[in-house]
């Protein structure tokens, strides 16, 4: 039957799309904001530093591989367990699960501001890592019980910007605290985290198909065994639907990405703080603002924060998020993460191709317009292909591609770095193999005078001309072709993904709707 005009429906505007959303989405991403503020106040750039940064200076004085270790532990725990508490948020409830996940990662973060040692420091991680994997699919299920098939681009476009505000206003904060001990960083996570008890208090969640009911027949407590039995079916379920073949596929292939991804927050950190001059990033802002105090912090060399560079990423999705999220939301999922994962990929790229701070930031703004296109649309994806009751499931598996690139890239970013970015090691490897001096000498030089042992020794000016030579000399900027490479991989993948399985997953969907269309057309 041929479509007459007054059949066809007009798409609705940006504004009445927003009018759709109810309390539970709205508090939702509220609770989304602070949990991403206590996250990103550690991870948005000051925790890479804290953990490697000598004890003379404050820090925990662990080397690269070290440090590396930790972040792949926390990315097995925060990436591999949602696949399975996204189970049981659909069975419990998502406000329960949320409630239990916020306890656990304040006492990590509590934990992690207390401990100095590696083994102490290790168990604060993993608790905030185990606390952040019961959270993910409870708050997401959340969204996705929220959302219908016409706001969803949206909806997960407003979450994703959300996550950047938060993720915004932690580095934000922790680059002004500079005066007060580091510790200080964590219990501050610790506080703003744990507002969100309040705030479960204000909204019903919308029910899963498969939450459990309370019935005044059943009994009150049920039996160990009964629980027992009840979690194992769970588990098994969680593992056996992650196999369906085109989930596990689209999983892999997505995980090529993450591993990329997550060097922006856990390598370029140390990259910033190793090689790059951020004064000149002052100097600008103070042309820009024509104000006194910034341009003498950069005629001065001041240094910027390295989370305030990092900045650059959440605050630009902050504020392109939704225009970014409604133009492409007009394309299909897979084709939109194929575009995304291409910009981010020549982003990394520039962000640490030199010295300079103004291309650092200007890279880190190109791979967030990557990000924005990439990174929501994964979770519409999931979504979009969940079966029913298994919402939550799915929200779980979210993670499971960066599980793998996280846990991978923690493993070989930090020896990649601690051989061939690590300034402290560049340096000795200079006044050994350039200097001749004696490799016992040079491991007795503690750590916070080693460039300027090595400046005196080279009879250079200033340990920034040090530095100069050092970059010139062994070129650390190559590590970032390598994870670019990675990024470059995965949106091939993601190609032929997109041709060999999405492409006949919508050629089913159309040929079922043919038949419906007859129906409601009225055709005999």
């Amino acid at each position: 039957m041929a479509t007459t005009p007054s059949t066809v429906q007009e798409k609705p505007t940006f504004l009445q799309t927003m009018t759709t959303f109810t309390r539970p989405f709205w508090f939702a991403n509220f609770i989304e904001l602070m949990e991403r503020w206590a996250y990103y106040g550690l991870r948005g750039g000051f925790l890479s530093v804290y953990m490697v940064t000598a004890v003379g200076l404050g820090g925990l004085g662990f080397n690269h591989l070290e440090k590396g270790d930790i972040y792949m532990w926390w990315a097995l725990i925060q990436s591999l367990l949602p696949m399975f508490t996204g189970g049981y948020a659909d069975r419990y409830g998502y406000k329960k699960t949320v409630g239990i996940a916020v306890s656990i990662s304040c006492l990590g973060y509590l934990v992690m501001g207390t401990q100095s040692s590696f083994w102490g420091f290790f168990c604060g991680a993993m608790l905030v890592a185990t606390g952040t994997a019961i959270f993910k699919p409870g708050i997401q299920a959340v969204l996705a019980h929220s959302t219908n098939d016409k706001n969803a681009p949206l909806g997960w476009s407003v979450f994703y910007m959300v996550v950047n505000i938060g993720g915004t206003i932690g580095p934000l904060i922790q680059g002004f605290m500079g005066a007060l001990p580091w510790s200080y960083v964590f219990f501050l996570s610790a506080a703003v985290h744990a507002l969100n008890f309040l705030f479960l208090f204000c909204f019903t969640e919308p029910k899963g198909d498969n939450v459990r009911e309370s019935k005044q027949s059943v009994s009150f407590v049920a039996t160990a065994k009964d629980m027992a039995a009840e979690f194992a079916h769970i588990f098994l379920t969680s593992i056996k639907n992650l196999f369906e073949p085109r989930l596990i596929t689209f999983l892999v292939v997505f995980s090529g990405f993450w591993l990329m991804f997550m060097q922006l927050f856990d390598l370029l950190p140390n990259f910033i703080t190793d090689w790059v001059d951020s004064s000149d990033n002052y100097l600008l802002l103070g042309k820009i603002f024509n104000n006194a105090h910034l341009l003498e912090l950069g005629r001065t060399g001041v240094q910027m924060p390295p989370s305030w560079l990092i900045l650059v990423d959440s605050f630009s999705i902050m504020a392109l998020m939704l225009v970014v999220g409604w133009t492409f939301g007009k394309m299909k999922p897979v084709p939109a993460m194929i575009i995304g994962m291409l910009i981010a990929s020549v982003g990394i790229v520039v962000a640490g191709n030199s010295m300079s701070g103004l291309l650092c930031i200007g890279g880190i703004f190109i791979f967030a317009i990557g990000e924005m296109i990439a990174s929501p649309r994964k979770s519409e994806y999931l979504s979009l292909i969940a079966p029913p009751g298994k919402k939550g499931l799915y929200m779980g598996y979210v993670s499971f591609p960066q599980a793998i690139g996280w846990v991978i890239g923690s493993k070989i970013g930090g020896i990649i770095y601690q051989g061939h970015g690590d300034k402290m090691t560049l340096a000795k490897q200079y006044l050994t193999e350039q200097l001749h001096v004696g490799k016992d000498v040079v491991n007795a030089i503690p750590p916070e005078k080693l460039m300027d042992r090595l400046t005196e020794l080279a009879h250079l000016a200033s340990t920034k001309e040090a530095t100069q030579l050092l970059f010139n000399t062994y070129h650390p900027e190559r590590i970032w072709y390598i994870f670019a490479a990675i990024g470059a991989a995965s949106t091939i993948g993601m190609v032929i993904y997109y041709l060999v399985v999405e492409r006949h997953r919508i050629g089913t969907l159309s040929s079922m709707e043919k038949p419906m269309e007859a129906v409601m057309g009225g055709k005999k």
